[in-house]
């Protein structure tokens, strides 16, 4: 066995009133892909930030290439570090971003650069990673799963780095871009550069991973070749108990229509038609770009409307903004919940507390106690792990504060008749999957709201849903029956082909 480049031994890091890592020992050689898995608040995001740098342990040291990182602080620069979340410049072109990192070097030039001689060096690191955008437009211009692949290229834009880190990579590419990202990092693995990839994903972790390690409250608690084990394995490591994979969360007492879509055009879908009922769950299942969102925003109010009509509890409704759909029972919970969905900077309390209007208002005046009542009653009830009413909702992990923004919408004066759940388990472990599915399921059944789940992993919809309308192109091409239909007939309809049953096989080109 060769000598590993990285090695972890011992780390400790304390935080007050908590050991988020505690004798953690991590080994990744050169030419292997080593991934790193655990539940949110395992130590993961703690062990990245030791990884780069970024914190200094209380105790343990980390050698990269037979160096102490802590002694020799420049070993850090063989690091390359791919984030979970977007870190890039919006307004300026694609390859000012790319070759932020490198301007001063031999490959760019002096310190006055021209924009003709960075897209010249940007153009072939853009066709490397697989960016099909021009390198002069600016990235608020491209797709999320085109920003991902540039800070990807961004992050190996150099040549010198020997390990890659990457940080749930794949949360905003589509299949297409996701296999892609896998020939990138196939080819790392012939450069001999040492991978290691954290991921709540677990098929990755079998697709392109040759060993993993368990983390759990902070420790090390498992490790194996990636061939030697299975997934049950893993999600056992990881939660400590067995855990039925197999388990469905489909509502199964569905009432009268509440929700109903007619003929809706706007931009980036043509002629919607549906219904939703109560106590129903309805999966809307495309590729990213299909316009699932589109329809669920232009629904909510926050996109404009070209033609169609909407009608909720049997009234016809038609939602200027937002408020005005809160307000008569609709709520749209987004995707991008960190940027849209919290205020990371504020409290739990006030991140719930923002919703509750009059039911705190005493005379002119919030009564405090009130919305920390209330508060408190939604983190009973949705099992909401937090320390404090007043911790920042920053601080929670990703489902827990997916747990916060379905608890506040539930709190508003305007109670929901039917919820928009867009992407709802983004970002977040499989436990925490489990339990977004369970209160789903709970508030479509005892509450009799209706759910609409929009999502990119079929699994999910399969596991949750009653019904799947799939998207293509801004138009429904299919529905789908989760306890009758074959896979296959699902994923041909999103891409707008159809399937021959009896083989089983996709056979040609549908117009729809």
């Amino acid at each position: 066995m060769k000598d590993p480049i990285l090695e972890v031994k011992g780390i400790v890091k304390k935080f007050p009133g908590v050991i988020a890592l505690n004798k953690v020992d991590v080994s990744c050689q050169k030419g292997t892909v080593h991934c790193i898995v655990g539940e949110n608040g395992a130590g993961k995001s703690t062990l990245v930030k030791i990884l780069t740098g970024i914190y200094q342990p209380d105790e343990g040291i980390i050698l990269i290439n037979g160096k102490n990182a802590f002694d020799y602080p420049e070993v850090f620069e063989e690091v390359a570090y791919v984030p979970q979340e977007l870190q890039l410049f919006e307004h300026i072109t694609i390859a000012e971003n790319l070759l932020l990192p490198i301007l001063r070097t031999k490959s760019v030039g002096s310190h006055l650069v021209s924009k003709r001689k960075l897209f010249q060096v940007a153009s072939p690191i853009l066709e490397k990673f697989h960016i099909r955008e021009r390198c002069d437009i600016t990235v608020s211009e491209i797709p999320p799963s085109s920003k991902q692949l540039l800070q990807i290229a961004r992050a190996l834009a150099t040549e010198d780095r020997e390990i890659v880190i990457f940080d749930e990579p794949t949360t905003s590419l589509t299949a297409e871009d996701t296999k892609l990202l896998f020939e990138v990092i196939k080819k790392l693995k012939e450069e001999n550069k040492a991978v290691i990839y954290i991921s709540h994903k677990l098929e990755e972790i079998f697709t392109i991973g040759d060993e993993v390690t368990i983390l759990r409250d902070g420790k090390k608690v498992g490790y194996a070749r990636v061939k030697e084990v299975d997934k049950s394995w893993i999600v056992k490591m990881m939660s400590g108990r067995e855990i039925d994979d197999r388990a469905v969360f489909r509502p199964r007492k569905i009432g009268d229509t509440i929700l109903e879509v007619e003929n809706l055009t706007g931009p980036g879908f043509l002629n919607i038609s549906f219904v939703l009922h109560q106590g129903e769950i309805l999966g809307l299942y495309g590729l990213v770009g299909s316009g699932r969102s589109e329809i669920a925003q232009s629904i909510f109010g926050y996109r404009p409307l070209k033609e169609g009509k909407v009608k909720l509890n049997g009234k016809y409704v038609h939602f200027k903004n937002p408020h005005h759909a809160i307000k008569e029972g609709l709520f749209y919970l987004p995707e991008e919940r960190k940027y849209q969905g919290i205020f990371p900077f504020l409290s739990v309390r006030h991140n719930i507390g923002v919703a509750l209007g009059k039911k705190t208002l005493k005379k002119f005046f919030v009564s405090l106690q009130k919305e920390r009542s209330i508060t408190e009653e939604v983190i009973k009830t949705f099992s909401v792990k937090t320390p404090s009413v007043e911790t920042q909702i920053q601080f929670l992990s990703g489902g827990n504060q997916q747990k916060v923004i379905v608890g506040r919408s539930v709190s508003y004066p305007f109670p929901p008749k039917v919820i928009i759940f867009d992407e709802p388990t983004k970002g977040i472990d499989v436990m925490a999957k489990r339990e977004i599915y369970s209160i789903m399921k709970s508030l479509a059944e005892e509450r009799q709201i209706g759910i609409i789940l929009i999502s990119s992993e079929l699994e999910e919809l399969l596991r949750c849903c009653n019904r799947i309308l799939t998207i293509y192109n801004g138009k429904i091409t299919g529905e789908f029956d989760p306890e009758k239909a074959e896979i296959s007939e699902i994923i041909a309809a999103t891409i707008n082909v159809t399937v021959e049953k009896e083989s089983n096989e996709i056979i040609g080109v549908s117009r729809v």
